[in-house]
């Protein structure tokens, strides 16, 4: 990986400074994104479900597929759970992420060490692991919280995916509040234990987000192409029978129900949910099959 050098905060963070106990210095291993970048924070539970886990990949790749003047650059903290996969599926989408852990970066101190690999890639393509703390500094209990107002004072804004009603993804929305940040937050179920603290932010005034153009229609931010638009570029590239299956897939449906309502024989059913599955048209969860545009 790159050697770990130090940064001009006032440069490239200077909302940062804005914040109480703005930190004095920054290292960084890997490449920072340019000065017209926007960033949005992205936090959640580690013991993340499966809900959590589809909602963050399907808004981060809402924004990678979103045409936008200014890009959108994804932070994280790189935890296990939701931190994980919001740095994965930034990279999957084409979008910039920079990591921020609770451990200074060289390789030997760096945590957790299960994400060695996903810090890796983040640099190689284009992100960036930033700290605080001293290069060979190992994480410790207070270091995650002391991080915690990094992330949330050099982000405009910061996206809640799940958050029991005491995890610790509440203090970073708590200091974004403070910083003036907007905070955004995907309802969840109210029998899940994990949206607890989601719903306790809903109701002090958050923002409540069901996809990418949320965040950036709340940013007003100049959008060149358009969700609908595109959705219905690609349902006018359709074939007859794939558009028939999209129609009827209105709502999750299992494979079963969806072949009972379709004029086409099984195998042949078969083969064109494979091919969609292929393409991204569709995606199958929990046993059902749903859109994917």
């Amino acid at each position: 990986m790159d050697e770990i050098k130090t940064i001009d905060i006032e440069k490239y963070f200077p909302q940062l400074l804005e914040t109480p106990n703005a930190p004095k210095k920054l290292y960084i291993k890997g490449t920072l994104p340019n000065t017209d970048a926007i960033f949005l924070t992205v936090v959640g539970s580690r013991k993340y479900t499966s809900y959590g886990k589809e909602v963050c990949e399907k808004i981060i790749s809402d924004l990678g597929r979103l045409n936008i003047k200014c890009p959108i650059v994804i932070i994280s903290g790189l935890a296990l759970g939701i931190d994980a996969i919001a740095h994965r599926a930034a990279l999957e989408s084409g979008l910039k992420t920079i990591a921020i852990p609770g451990s200074g970066l060289n390789s030997s101190v760096l945590y957790p060490a299960s994400n060695h690999g996903l810090a890796n890639k983040i640099v190689s393509e284009g992100g960036a692991l930033l700290s605080e703390f001293e290069p060979d500094f190992r994480a410790t209990p207070y270091s995650f919280p002391q991080r915690n107002r990094i992330m949330a004072g050099m982000s405009r804004g910061i996206l809640v995916i799940e958050a029991g009603e005491r995890s610790g993804t509440l203090i970073t929305a708590r200091l974004a509040t403070e910083y003036n940040r907007d905070v955004f937050v995907i309802p969840g179920s109210i029998f899940s234990p994990q949206s607890r603290g989601a719903h306790q932010l809903l109701k002090l005034g958050a923002i409540p987000v069901t996809c990418g153009a949320d965040i950036l229609e709340h940013w007003n931010l100049n959008r060149e192409l358009k969700v609908e638009s595109r959705k219905s570029k690609v349902f006018d590239e359709c074939s007859n029978e794939e558009k028939q299956i999209l129609k009827l897939l209105h709502e999750p449906t299992t494979k079963e129900e969806l072949m009972q309502k379709l004029d086409i024989p099984t195998h042949n059913v078969n083969i064109i949910l494979s091919a969609m599955e292929i393409k991204g048209l569709i995606i199958e969860t929990h046993g059902e099959m749903r859109v994917n545009i």
